[in-house]
C-alpha cells in the first residue's frame, strides 16, 4: 500500500489522507481493537468479579480518565445514564422491595424494604453503570468506517464487517430519521409535542415512514454495494487502514491475559470460599 501510494499524484495521496476518521484526541487514535478490547475487558471483569472493589476500581481507575483523555466524559456520563436508567430503576425497585432479608429498613404496603436489598441493587447498578460508560466511551471514540476497515484488514470477511458496521450505525441513523421524519410531519400540522394523547396519536404518522425509509435505504445501500463489487471473491487493497503499534499490541494481550487470570482466581477462590466476606 505504501508503495502504491508513492506513485500517486500529491493530489490522490492528499484525497487518501482525508479519508481518515477525524480524530481529535490521542485516545481517538488508538486503533480501534485496542479501544474494544479495553471495553470488552471492563465488560467482563465488572460482571464476573462484581462486588463494590472491582467496578469502582475500574470506574476510577480505567473508565474516567479515558473519557477524560478523550474529552468525552460528560457525554458519556450523561448518554450512559439514560441508556441504562430504565434497567436501572427496574432492578433497583425489583431488588430493593422482593430480594429476602432479614434487615427490614422499611415498608410500603406489602412490601418490605431489606438491606440486603439494598446491597444487592447497589452492587448491581454500580456494575450496569460501569459496562454502559465503557461501552459509551467506545461508541463515541471509535468512528464505524476505521472499525470496519481494521477488521477487514486483519482477515475479516467483508458481510461480517458490514453487518458489524450496520448494527453499530443502526441506533444512530434511525434516530436521524425519525427526527427528519418528525419535522417534516410538523410542517405538515401534525402535533407531536403537545399533550400525551396528541403524542401518542403521532406515533402511527411517525412510525410509518421512518420504518418505510429504513427498507428503502437498505435497499439502496445493496444495490450500490453491489454496483460496486462488494460481492467479489479474492483479494481486497484497503485505500486506508487504522494505525497500529507493537506497544497496542503487547497491551492488549495483557488485558486478555489479565482478565483470564483474573477470571481464573475468582473462579478457584469462589470454589475456596474464599471471598465470602470481600465487598
Amino acid at each position: 500500500m505504501a508503495q502504491a501510494q508513492r506513485s500517486l499524484a500529491p493530489e490522490d495521496v492528499e484525497l487518501l489522507a482525508r479519508l481518515a476518521p477525524a480524530a481529535p484526541t490521542a485516545y481517538h487514535r488508538l486503533n480501534p481493537l485496542t479501544k474494544a478490547t479495553a471495553a470488552a475487558g471492563v465488560t467482563l471483569a465488572a460482571i464476573v468479579l462484581g462486588g463494590y472493589v472491582v467496578p469502582v476500581a475500574l470506574l476510577i481507575g480505567v473508565v474516567l480518565p479515558s473519557a477524560a483523555a478523550a474529552g468525552v466524559l460528560r457525554r458519556v456520563a450523561r448518554l450512559s445514564l439514560a441508556a441504562s436508567a430504565p434497567i436501572l430503576v427496574s432492578v433497583v425497585l425489583v431488588s430493593v422491595f422482593t430480594r429476602a432479608g432479614t434487615t427490614v429498613l422499611f415498608e410500603i404496603g406489602p412490601f418490605d424494604a431489606t438491606l440486603e436489598g439494598v446491597d444487592f441493587a447497589a452492587r448491581i447498578t454500580l456494575r450496569l453503570v460501569v459496562v454502559a460508560m465503557a461501552l459509551v466511551l467506545f461508541g463515541l471514540t471509535t468512528d464505524p468506517r476505521s472499525l470496519v476497515a481494521d477488521l477487514e484488514r486483519r482477515g475479516v470477511a467483508p458481510r461480517l464487517t458490514f453487518a458489524i458496521a450496520a448494527a453499530l450505525e443502526a441506533v444512530p441513523a434511525m434516530v436521524e430519521r425519525t427526527r427528519a421524519v418528525a419535522a417534516a410531519q410538523r410542517a405538515r400540522g401534525l402535533d407531536t409535542e403537545g399533550s400525551v394523547g396528541a403524542r401518542l396519536r403521532g406515533i402511527r404518522p411517525l412510525a410509518g415512514p421512518v420504518v418505510l425509509s429504513a427498507f428503502a435505504e437498505v435497499e439502496e445501500r445493496s444495490l450500490a454495494l453491489e454496483a460496486r463489487g462488494f460481492g467479489r471473491p479474492g483479494h481486497r487493497e484497503p485505500l486506508w487502514t487504522p494505525t497500529d503499534s507493537p506497544g497496542q499490541r503487547a497491551a492488549r494481550w495483557f488485558v486478555v491475559a489479565g482478565v483470564a487470570a483474573a477470571l481464573a482466581a475468582v473462579l478457584v477462590a469462589q470454589a475456596a470460599g474464599v471471598l465470602a466476606g470481600l465487598p
